[in-house]
């Protein structure tokens, strides 16, 4: 279908959805309701008991949202509530005469990557659809951390015709200094892709986090999301149309950061599934449908990451089946019923790698990335069978939608302390969690205390130092334990110190639903 004609459905879709919005608020939160009294506890001697440990899912939910604060770039709000951090990179842009300013920085470092701050969007988005309605008293600061990176990708999208631009700065140079974003001084070019040079992957990863981001303000702000689903719709055009891997284009500006390794097909139909979410246009189902093959039992059934989005398509496709009743996704539904099963211990299918101490384990760089995300999805995929009985089949074993439900708990009750080392892998929360974390706003001291510059090379003196950070970098989860659930809390050993806004955002979700008593 032609740019033309998904304008045209475009607009008569975002004219129903501004007549029912009363409907879809309403019918959603029963529909919340529903599922959350309905899932029971797994009776005394099931293979997956609720862990007995209770923690503040409260204070953890409203930290891991605070942390995104720290992340701002940019001129920060009057109502900053980190007051450490200043504002940063106000140029950003100019060298290509557009305005760049905003947006997040990725993790430790002051470089704005597109692709992963677009997931992070998307998993915000997705955390806010999913469990917005039992996180009232955090629902404002939840929303504005997704709006701070989707205001910056509508500008990334919309600078210049038939460009998206992916990223801002140099890495290389960043990696160089150790300075905090206040300071920097290092150079600030930016990258994009074009028709000539094509990023597929970054471009519908994007599109999937506009479209995702217009559900979350569909009602809250209606013309806001109205301009997010519109741009998301081009830049999918501009992603299927000009198809490459932005690795390919960019080659060693975004490698080893933040390569494409899973290809940009996943991305694809990531990004059609969250447009088909957003506005029930057929074309994108019929896309999804043509398109769905890359997506056969076994293709990135382990993980759901910045890179690989293969296992979220597939839960989310599953949705549109046991809650829309669109028999075509029905597939994606025993995908999803796969992966589960992979997952669950004692089930003939399971491959899963954990822990001693019970961690899911699946790589030794920034593993908590993985635990989040699939945390989440099982929290989600809870949701979405109890519309189907709560149950599904993994040979000779029945897991339940509670089973789900108690292998996440375990996950985030592990993350918030419950483990070997007795040790929250969430900074601030908790009296045990890690002190010398590989973030450098974090790590060297703020502008408020030192408001003299710290300079490239001076600034390592803080990376050494065996002191503990001076700035709290509150609710960031950092990249975790390794296969024997040990922990180095070292700066230098940022495979495990080093935070990044992606290892949070589906974590929101998580903490949402278990804040809520369940």
């Amino acid at each position: 279908m032609g740019a033309n004609s998904r304008s045209t459905l475009l607009t008569l879709v975002l004219l129903a959805v501004s007549l029912c919005m009363a409907f879809d608020l309403s019918s959603a939160s029963r529909d919340n309701f529903q599922y959350y009294t309905s899932i029971k506890k797994p009776a005394e001697g099931d293979d997956q008991v609720v862990a007995s440990t209770t923690f503040n899912y409260a204070e953890a939910l409203e930290k891991s949202i605070l942390f995104y604060e720290a992340q701002r770039s940019g001129k920060l709000p009057s109502n900053q509530r980190l007051t450490y951090r200043g504002d940063s990179a106000l140029s950003d842009g100019s060298s290509d005469n557009v305005d760049l300013v905003g947006g997040y920085y990725d993790a430790g470092d002051n470089i704005k990557f597109g692709f992963p701050m677009a997931f992070t969007t998307t998993m915000l988005s997705w955390s806010v659809i999913e469990f917005g309605s039992l996180m009232p008293k955090e629902i404002h600061n939840a929303r504005a951390a997704v709006r701070w990176g989707a205001d910056y990708l509508l500008k990334a999208a919309t600078a210049k015709a038939d460009t998206l631009y992916v990223q801002v700065g140099e890495p290389n140079a960043d990696h160089r200094c150790w300075e905090r974003p206040e300071d920097m001084d290092t150079p600030r070019p930016v990258y994009k892709v074009t028709k000539q040079n094509p990023g597929s992957d970054v471009a519908a990863e994007t599109a999937a986090a506009l479209a995702a981001a217009s559900i979350v303000f569909r009602v809250s702000d209606p013309s806001y999301s109205a301009k997010l689903l519109q741009v998301a719709t081009q830049v999918f055009e501009f992603a299927d149309t000009y198809r490459g891997a932005y690795s390919d284009s960019l080659n060693s500006v975004v490698c080893p950061f933040y390569c494409s390794y899973s290809g940009y097909k996943d991305e694809l139909l990531w990004g059609a599934s969250w447009l088909h979410l957003a506005t029930h246009n057929a074309s994108y189902l019929s896309y999804i449908i043509s398109n769905g093959h890359s997506m056969e039992p076994g293709v990135g059934d382990g993980v759901l990451s910045w890179d690989d989005k293969a296992i979220g398509t597939k839960i989310l496709l599953a949705q549109g089946f046991l809650h829309g009743k669109i028999n075509e996704l029905q597939p994606f539904k025993e995908y999803s019923d796969n992966y589960i099963c992979y997952l669950i211990p004692g089930t003939p299918n399971f491959q899963a790698q954990y822990t001693p101490g019970g961690l899911l384990f699946k790589r030794g760089w920034s593993n908590l990335q993985y635990v989040s995300t699939t945390s989440f999805l099982l929290l989600t995929y809870a949701k979405y069978i109890n519309a189907n009985g709560g149950k599904i089949s993994c040979g000779t074993k029945t897991v339940t939608s509670a089973d789900l439900v108690s292998m996440a708990k375990k996950q985030v009750d592990y993350i918030l302390g419950e483990n070997p080392g007795n040790m929250s892998y969430m900074v601030g929360f908790g009296s045990k969690y890690p002190q010398h974390v590989h973030h450098r706003g974090s790590s060297v001291p703020s502008v408020r205390s030192h408001p003299d510059p710290i300079s490239c090379n001076s600034g390592f003196q803080y990376l050494y130092t065996s002191s503990p950070n001076p700035n709290i970098l509150e609710g960031a989860l950092v990249g975790g334990p390794d296969s024997n659930d040990n922990y180095a809390d070292e700066r230098n050993r940022y495979e495990q110190s080093e935070p990044a806004t992606y290892i949070n955002a589906p974590f929101v979700g998580a903490l949402a639903f278990f804040a809520a008593g369940h």
